[in-house]
């Protein structure tokens, strides 16, 4: 075997070890507590900055205000998030965390991500610069870069755009990841 065919092999099995890294910790947060990967970063997110507009929620986490509003809508139906009207605008419609959502979050393990970014902020600045390169053009090689994606790992399948929406055996709202499907990958 050549040098660039092991080095190959590595990188490969080095992506399908991140991959299924992401499908367990996915199958296990969703078995623990229910929540997809996804859902648990939006509940963290508000539980940390507190009360958010959608919009601003989407920026936060970069999604589209459309998939957040489904997700908002799929959390507040488990009782895990409210909207409130905002004091100092009755306009403005905000995303809060309930009590319930705290305590899943108190007891959930930390999402993958930001164990991920615990561990990468510690690296010398020339290496995460290095690595940053270096992962951008495995994804490139890939045919990934066509592929707008937002910083959640998850294990969700990906739905095609025309095919957005729940298959028949999904239960919207239950927190089903089957019927969670939100397209966090789109084409450019």
């Amino acid at each position: 075997m050549s040098d660039v065919s092991s080095l190959s092999d590595q990188i490969l099995t080095s992506l399908r070890r991140i991959m299924r890294a992401v499908d367990l910790h996915s199958r296990e947060l969703y078995r623990c507590h229910g929540l997809t990967g996804p859902q648990a970063l939006i509940l963290s997110v508000v539980a940390r900055e507190g009360p958010l507009t959608a919009g601003e929620l989407a920026r936060r986490v970069s999604l589209s205000q459309a998939s957040i509003t489904d997700v908002v809508k799929r959390l507040e139906s488990r009782g895990m998030l409210e909207r409130l009207r905002a004091d100092e605008d009755r306009r403005r419609v905000l995303v809060s965390v309930t009590e319930s959502a705290r305590l899943v979050l108190k007891t959930s393990p930390p999402l993958l991500q930001e164990t991920f970014i615990s561990r990468f902020h510690g690296l010398p600045v020339e290496e995460r610069q290095s690595l940053t390169e270096a992962l951008r053009r495995v994804a490139d090689m890939m045919d990934a870069g066509s592929w707008d994606a937002a910083p959640i790992l998850s294990g969700e399948p990906v739905v095609p755009q025309a095919e957005e929406h729940l298959p028949a055996t999904a239960t919207p709202g239950t927190g089903d990841p089957s019927g969670d499907q939100i397209q966090f990958l789109r084409r450019k």
